[in-house]
């Protein structure tokens, strides 16, 4: 299944590191916490990826376009400039790597990977939010309730999208406010290609008016995952999935 990846944003609560490069790249263990959430996407077989740029674009765009030689051990002879490698990171995924615009919303990113997504179910999620959800009990419970989307709902510190549910159906999605049963919107979506229909363009926020209006006309359902999750939002954050790593990384197991 494609898989769409929101990596445009500016990471201004990461000023540390973002004013050289975008947040998605990051690193948590030598390698940038937006591989991390492919890799948790590709341990499932979900391996075609629709990354949607925009803040140093050309950032994510080198890595990937020279990710062979950034992750191997070679040797060149610099007499015939062949060169050979020793040992590679093999990965079998297909990179599709798409600027979005540096101004572009979350929900205007989204809208511009229609025309590569096409009349398709596909996934979604943020570049930033590592989990060790389970992608197929998340993908088998969108298939079953039949709406537009899927939200996975977590319960970390109170401080992101707040869902209020119905038994697994999603009646109200506000962004930030109080929390009051400690369920927020952890990402990792399910959507179908109707729902891009929500999206008025470049200026519109995903978490407001799309995702509101599906919970209005009840098209939007929540998968609760109760595993590990967390958003690398701060310096703290990152210091402490550092620690996680080094310890032996709860997203990867």
């Amino acid at each position: 299944m494609k898989v769409i990846l929101l990596a445009g944003g500016f990471g201004t609560r990461l000023a540390e590191y973002t004013s050289l490069i975008p947040k998605p790249m990051v690193p948590v263990g030598g390698k940038p916490i937006l591989w991390h959430i492919m890799q948790t996407y590709a341990r499932f077989g979900h391996k075609d990826f629709y990354v949607a740029l925009g803040y140093k674009a050309e950032i994510i765009k080198e890595y990937f376009l020279h990710y062979r030689s950034l992750n191997a051990d070679f040797s060149v002879d610099l007499g015939t400039g062949v060169i050979s490698p020793h040992q590679l990171d093999e990965v079998d995924w297909r990179v599709t790597l798409v600027n979005t615009g540096d101004a572009s919303m979350t929900g205007g990113r989204v809208k511009r990977m229609q025309s590569y997504i096409g009349n398709e179910t596909c996934m979604l999620t943020y570049g930033d939010g590592l989990a060790d959800i389970d992608l197929d009990a998340l993908l088998s419970f969108h298939r079953s309730h039949g709406k537009l989307v899927t939200v996975s709902a977590v319960r970390p510190v109170a401080r992101f999208g707040e869902l209020e549910m119905d038994g697994s159906r999603v009646t109200s999605f506000k962004e930030k406010p109080q929390l009051h049963e400690g369920w927020i919107n952890g990402g990792y979506f399910v959507i179908e290609p109707r729902f891009f229909e929500f999206i008025a363009g470049d200026g519109t926020m995903l978490e407001r008016e799309p995702l509101e209006r599906a919970a209005m006309e009840g098209e939007l359902m929540a998968y609760h995952h109760e595993g590990f999750w967390h958003c690398m939002d701060t310096k703290r954050d990152h210091e402490l999935l550092e620690s996680m790593w080094a310890k032996g990384a709860p997203w990867s197991r």
